[in-house]
C-alpha cells in the first residue's frame, strides 16, 4: 500500500492561505487515484514540533562518534535523550514508511518558516536515513514541495538571489538520499499582490502564477 505524507508548515491558518489550499489540491488528487492509499496529516503550525534540545545534542554527537544511528536506541543515558529519541523516532518513521512527502513550506524572510524548521531539525538525527554502509532509505521517495511568496524571486528576476528556501529544501533533501529528480518543487509568487496596496497591476501576473501551480500539482498528483 503507498502512502502520502502531508505537511503544512503556514503559519496562516486560515482558507486564504495559499500553500494550504494548494497542498490540499495536490492531496485530494492524489488520494483519488490511490484509493486504498495510506494518508497522514500534520499540522506543524497548529502542533508544533519540539525544538531540539541539550539531550538532543548529546545523544546524536554519542552516536555519531559510534558511526551508526541504528545504536540510537542503545546508546541513550537518560530520561531526557529517551524523550528526544522518541519524539525524532516517531517524525522519522513517517517520513521512512512514506512514498510521497507533501510539504507545504511558504517562504518567510527569504527562508523556512519556524515550525517547518523545527521539524527538519527533529527528523535530521544522525544516520536515520541511512542504512547499513550508509545506503539511503529513502533513495524512492518522492517530494513535492509547495512554496509560496509575496514577490518574485524565480530564476531571472532581481530578487533570486534572496530566495533561500528552495534552494535550501532542494539540498536538504538531496543530502538526505532522496534522487534530485524525484524532488519537485512548485511556487505560486506575488501574493502581495492582493493585499497590498499599490500592487494591484501584479495582480494579472499572480493569478497566472497560482492558476499554474494547480495546474501543475494535479499533473503531478496524477501523473504516478
Amino acid at each position: 500500500m503507498v502512502f502520502l505524507l502531508h505537511l503544512d508548515s503556514s503559519a496562516h491558518r486560515a482558507g486564504e492561505s495559499t500553500t494550504r489550499q494548494l497542498t490540499g489540491l495536490f492531496a485530494r488528487h492524489w488520494l483519488a487515484g490511490h484509493r486504498d492509499a495510506g494518508y497522514r496529516y500534520r499540522d506543524l503550525a497548529a502542533e508544533p514540533v519540539a525544538p531540539i534540545g541539550e539531550a538532543y545534542c548529546d545523544l546524536g554527537r554519542r552516536v555519531e562518534r559510534h558511526g551508526t544511528a541504528f545504536a540510537g536506541e542503545q546508546l541513550i543515558r537518560t530520561a531526557a535523550e529517551r524523550r528526544e529519541w522518541n519524539w525524532t523516532r516517531e517524525l522519522a518513521d513517517e517520513v521512512l514508511a512514506c512514498d510521497v512527502l507533501l510539504l507545504g513550506a511558504p517562504m518567510y524572510n527569504y527562508s523556512a518558516p519556524a515550525a517547518l524548521k523545527a521539524w527538519i531539525d527533529r527528523v535530521s538525527f544522525p544516520g536515520v536515513f541511512h542504512g547499513p554502509g550508509g545506503a539511503p532509505l529513502l533513495a524512492g521517495l518522492r517530494v513535492v514541495v509547495v512554496t509560496a511568496c509575496g514577490g518574485a524571486y524565480g530564476p531571472g528576476t532581481n530578487a533570486e538571489s534572496r530566495d533561500f528556501l528552495t534552494p535550501y529544501l532542494r539540498s536538504y533533501f538531496v543530502k538526505q538520499g532522496v534522487p534530485a529528480v524525484n524532488i519537485e518543487i512548485v511556487t505560486a509568487d506575488l501574493t502581495l499582490a492582493w493585499l497590498v496596496p499599490g500592487r494591484e497591476p501584479q495582480q494579472p501576473a499572480a493569478a497566472a502564477a497560482f492558476a499554474a501551480a494547480q495546474d501543475r500539482l494535479i499533473q503531478l498528483a496524477e501523473s504516478r
